[in-house]
């Protein structure tokens, strides 16, 4: 099952259209993705680490915190998923390991970047890189880890906003040498950077991949805007949480300030709604063909 999602997942970023790829979280907010007919998936740090530990991305979370939740998500959906890898939790080694643990979940695409741990979100300020060297062998420690030769192995630079476009283009292309899968350069801060990205690395013959996080460094396009300029596919990787926070807050506010949610019952699912989205029927049907 994990080969052939792996397989479908270079299907895909070979087709003409872009991939587009909703941020998840857990198993839940995965299934709601898939229900809406995405045919992949995202878990990214920076949602894990809100949703886990109500802590912002900088690196609290760990390589098996991250690895629970990504074999939840795995588990819950029949569509193939991209992990973050964050920076392999160490060097080459960890990034070995990192490897083996994501796809031994259920990883289809595994992202490795090249931040100095404890990392931050790549739209964050403050960021620090390593060297270009140190990041290429952590591309092929991450290559040569994986046993699936189908799983995706996405090299990620956020030196852009370290030491300027020119130096995570050329991190790229060292990536690309080395054998990485897909190329992603994180926070282009512009759109003329979008178009210089594809520019310089779309002769490699990798897909290139491109983040959209609402209110962060990049301009906000549209998928179809990213396919035009040439990209092969895109994140939106922190709509579900943001739009969660603020729902949850509504909630919570009006439920403390007049004891009942009689006015929000238009905006939730009903009993029966929601038990028949998390698969209440299914497990009814077969607990009838298991009973004696």
């Amino acid at each position: 099952m994990m080969s052939e999602l792996r397989k479908r997942v270079r299907s895909l970023l070979a087709a003409p259209e872009i991939l587009e790829l909703p941020g998840v979280y857990d198993a839940f907010s995965a299934k709601m993705a898939e229900k809406a007919g995405f045919t992949s998936l995202v878990m990214g740090g920076y949602q894990v680490s809100a949703s886990m530990l109500a802590q912002p991305d900088v690196g609290y979370l760990s390589m098996t915190e991250m690895t629970f939740a990504l074999k939840n998500i795995c588990d819950a959906v029949n569509v193939p998923v991209f992990a973050d890898g964050d920076t392999g939790y160490g060097n080459a080694m960890n990034v070995r390991r990192t490897t083996r643990e994501y796809e031994h979940a259920g990883a289809a695409a595994v992202l490795f970047e090249d931040q100095v741990w404890p990392k931050k979100c790549g739209h964050m300020e403050g960021k620090k890189v390593i060297p270009k060297e140190e990041h290429v062998m952590k591309i092929r420690a991450a290559l040569d880890a994986r046993r699936d030769p189908d799983m995706v192995i996405i090299a990620r630079t956020d030196a852009r906003a370290v030491n300027g476009l020119d130096d995570a283009l050329d991190r790229a292309k060292a990536c690309a040498e080395a054998g990485a899968d897909m190329l992603f350069v994180e926070a282009p801060q512009s759109v003329d950077e979008l178009k210089r990205v594809v520019e310089v690395l779309r002769p490699l013959g990798k897909p290139l991949m491109a983040n959209m996080i609402e209110h962060g460094k990049t301009p906000g396009l549209t998928a179809k805007d990213l396919e035009d300029i040439g990209f092969s596919a895109v994140f939106f990787p922190v709509c579900a949480m943001y739009t969660m926070a603020k729902s949850l807050t509504k909630l919570f506010k009006t439920l403390r300030k007049e004891g009942t949610t009689k006015g929000l019952e238009d905006q939730m699912l009903s009993f029966t709604e929601f038990n028949e989205l998390i698969g209440l029927p299914e497990y009814n049907a077969l607990e009838k063909r298991y009973h004696v």
